[in-house]
């Protein structure tokens, strides 16, 4: 059994996870959410008319626009060092990973290889650039040092 004092010393450390775990979640389903009711308009409306590269292209600024206010928005309700939201960032990342692949494979009727196999397409390109800006925003928005 480990020491009263060393028990204490892992308080900080497991809230430090639950913080940055809850801000990545929170983070992800806001910018999800827009996504998904994005990505429903641009493919009902705005692909026929101009065609999914330039439709993307307009898309892209838009969400990464929500994510950039989003995040900026949990850190100042939850201020972070910057390695605490490079981690909410990751987390972020990986469940908007994640999120794609299953609405990919489970909406869409994809398999996960056919889902893989976008990212050959320079519009899956454009589209993962922007999921790693978003990634990225925590870290840029973090105002705390290290």
């Amino acid at each position: 059994m480990w020491p009263r004092g060393r028990r204490a010393n892992i308080a900080p450390v497991r809230n430090a996870f639950v913080r940055v775990g809850a801000a990545g979640l929170a983070y992800f389903a806001a910018v999800f959410a827009a996504g998904f009711g994005l990505g429903v308009l641009r493919t009902t409306f705005l692909t026929p008319w101009v065609g999914r590269p330039i439709a993307v292209a307009l898309e892209l600024p838009v969400i990464l626009g929500i994510s950039w206010w989003v995040s900026g928005r949990i850190l100042r309700r939850a201020p972070m060092t910057r390695a605490e939201a490079m981690a909410m960032g990751a987390v972020a990342f990986a469940l908007l990973m994640l999120g794609e692949a299953l609405v990919s494979t489970q909406l869409m009727g994809r398999s996960l290889p056919e889902h893989f196999a976008l990212y050959a397409r320079p519009t899956q390109w454009m589209g993962l650039a922007g999921q790693i800006a978003f990634a990225l925003f925590p870290l840029a928005r973090a105002r705390r040092a290290p």
